[in-house]
């Protein structure tokens, strides 16, 4: 299994981001590669359809979140991403004035070599922590 992991700094209060980060249901508003999402169900379980801007669908399913603790896991159930058995969470650290978001995930690779699939998923990651760094700052 290949994994991936990352983090961002941010002037901003960890709950002002986690606010953010933590919708399931709106990933568009945070990550460039997302123009619209739909979502079936809410809290744990629930599906959401990840229209790409690209073009595309990614599906993805919430397996757990802990409001408190500022985290959420995921899995992708189907998508145009070299990978399968995906899982990811999404955990925001900090306090008032400062926060760290964490991204991390484990997957095979699925139609391209092991270093591709890796790079793949960095470069999402890296997108969505841009993005965040336009929104808070750094």
């Amino acid at each position: 299994m290949a994994k991936v992991s990352m983090s961002v700094d941010l002037d901003a209060s960890a709950d002002a981001v986690w606010a953010t980060v933590g919708d399931f249901a709106a990933l568009e508003r945070w990550h460039p590669a997302v123009s619209r999402s739909e979502t079936d169900g809410t809290g744990v379980g629930a599906v959401r359809d990840l229209h790409l801007a690209g073009g595309g669908l990614l599906r993805e399913r919430l397996e757990n979140l802990d409001a408190a603790g500022r985290s959420l896991r995921y899995t992708i159930l189907e998508g145009p991403l070299p990978v399968r058995d995906y899982v990811s969470t999404l955990r925001v650290s900090g306090g008032d004035g400062h926060s760290t978001v964490h991204w991390s995930s484990e997957f095979a690779p699925a139609g391209a070599s092991e270093a591709e699939a890796v790079t793949v998923i960095e470069g999402i990651y890296a997108a969505g922590f841009d993005k965040l760094k336009t929104i808070f700052g750094t």
